[in-house]
C-alpha cells in the first residue's frame, strides 16, 4: 500500500514532501504548480493574482478552474489560507481570464518577432507540406470549413510521424491579427520553437481555467455536406 502522503506547512504554501506540489486551498490536493494558480497578499490585505509565481511573501494556491477559484471566493478560503482577512478584488474570475488571455497574446506576439509564426492560409498549408508546424491556430470565430481542411491535414501529417497535433482557437481573429500586426489573420500556425512551447503552456492553462478540452484533444472539424 501507497504511504499516505504528508505535507508540511512553509513560510510560502503547503508543499509535498516529495516534491514542487503546492495544496489547492480549496480542495486540499497535492498539484504541480503548473496546474494551480498563486495569490499573493498586498500589505493592505488586498488579494494580488500572481500568474508568475514570483511575488515575495507567502502565498495561496487555488486549482486552475474558474468554478473552484469562484469556491474559494465564495467559502472566503483566502481568508483561511492566509489567516487574516483578505479584500478580494471584485470580479476576479474575470480578471484573471483576462490576465490569462492578454498572456497568450503577448506571447503569439513574440512568438511572431522571433520568426516563429506562420499567417494565411495558403502559407499554413504549405508549411504543413514542408512537416514545419508544431501547432496550427484559428480564430475561433473562423469559418469551419477553412478550419476543418487544415486540422484534418495536420492530424495525418503528425500521425504519420507519431505525434501530437496541437491545435488552438483560443484567440478571435482580431486578437490573432493584433499579435501579428498584420489584418484579418483568421489562420496561422507555429513551428517549433521555445516561444511555441510557451504558447502551448499558456493555451493549456487557459483551456484547464476555462474546463474547456485541452488543445491536443479536441475533436477536429469534420466536413459538412456541403464541404463535401
Amino acid at each position: 500500500m501507497a504511504a499516505k502522503r504528508q505535507h508540511r506547512q512553509t513560510d510560502d504554501d503547503l508543499v509535498s514532501d516529495t516534491g514542487s506540489e503546492r495544496l489547492c486551498v480549496v480542495t486540499r490536493a497535492a498539484l504541480e504548480p503548473d496546474a494551480l494558480l498563486r495569490f499573493a497578499l498586498a500589505p493592505d490585505s488586498n488579494l494580488v493574482p500572481d500568474l508568475d509565481r514570483r511575488l515575495p511573501g507567502r502565498g495561496v494556491w487555488v486549482t486552475c478552474d474558474r468554478r473552484l477559484l469562484e469556491k474559494a471566493i465564495a467559502t472566503r478560503a483566502f481568508g483561511r489560507g492566509f489567516k487574516r482577512d483578505v479584500r478580494v478584488p471584485d470580479g476576479l474570475p474575470d480578471l484573471i481570464d483576462t490576465m490569462l488571455l492578454r498572456r497568450i497574446i503577448a506571447n503569439l506576439s513574440l512568438a511572431n518577432k522571433a520568426g516563429l509564426a506562420i499567417a494565411g492560409f495558403q502559407q499554413v498549408d504549405a508549411a504543413l507540406e514542408k512537416g514545419q508546424v508544431a501547432v496550427v491556430l484559428h480564430g475561433h470565430d473562423a469559418a469551419a470549413d477553412g478550419r476543418g481542411k487544415l486540422d484534418r491535414k495536420f492530424k495525418a501529417i503528425q500521425q504519420d510521424r507519431g505525434q501530437k497535433a496541437p491545435v488552438s482557437d483560443i484567440l478571435s481573429i482580431s486578437e490573432m491579427s493584433l499579435a501579428m500586426g498584420r489584418p484579418s489573420v483568421v489562420h496561422a500556425a507555429l513551428t517549433p520553437g521555445g516561444l511555441t512551447d510557451r504558447f502551448l503552456r499558456e493555451a493549456e492553462r487557459i483551456q484547464r481555467y476555462r474546463a474547456c478540452p485541452p488543445i491536443v484533444s479536441q475533436d477536429f472539424h469534420e466536413p459538412t455536406q456541403a464541404e463535401g
